[in-house]
């Protein structure tokens, strides 16, 4: 801004004091004093409302380098799986028909009654006759119940003797 050194503001000081007079200078300072602060305030508003513009004009051109990337991302990547998509159709197409192996009806009940067979070998229980021979459980038996049944015995029944 303007450079005033101590010398010149003494100088201004003086005229001013001569000019307005002792008595209506405190009031003439308040306002100058006050519309200072004004225009500080103004400058400052001004300033900030630039700066946000700027980030604002910054924000929309990284916006549009943002799109315009997916935009080429997606397009490459639309192609390549076409591409893909192609490449696997024509090898579809090229296998001969008789190397594909054909399933026929037997085949498909024998594996059906295979895999039921093999389930029903999987998900069956034990039997209880060769549990009891083996020590196997019966059941299962819940926390109470154990500690109830391994609970030892007292002699006596009442709690007097």
């Amino acid at each position: 801004m303007i450079d005033l050194g101590l010398s010149k503001l003494a100088i201004i000081g003086v005229v001013a004091l001569i000019v307005i007079g002792p008595e209506k200078l405190p009031k003439v300072a308040r306002m100058a004093g006050t519309l200072y602060g004004r225009a500080q305030r103004y400058l400052h508003e001004v300033k900030s409302e630039v700066s946000r513009e700027i980030e604002l004009d910054e924000l929309r051109n990284l916006q549009k380098e943002v799109q315009e990337t997916a935009q080429s991302i997606k397009d490459s990547v639309e192609n390549t799986i076409a591409q893909n998509i192609d490449d696997v159709d024509a090898a579809w197409r090229d296998l001969p028909s008789s190397s594909a192996p054909s399933a026929t009806m037997s085949d498909l009940e024998r594996k059906a009654r295979d895999f039921r067979r093999k389930k029903l070998v999987r998900n069956s229980a034990v039997p209880g006759w060769y549990k009891q021979r083996h020590g196997g459980k019966a059941h299962i038996m819940s926390g109470a119940a154990r500690v109830k049944k391994f609970r030892p015995r007292s002699s006596s029944t009442s709690s007097f003797f």
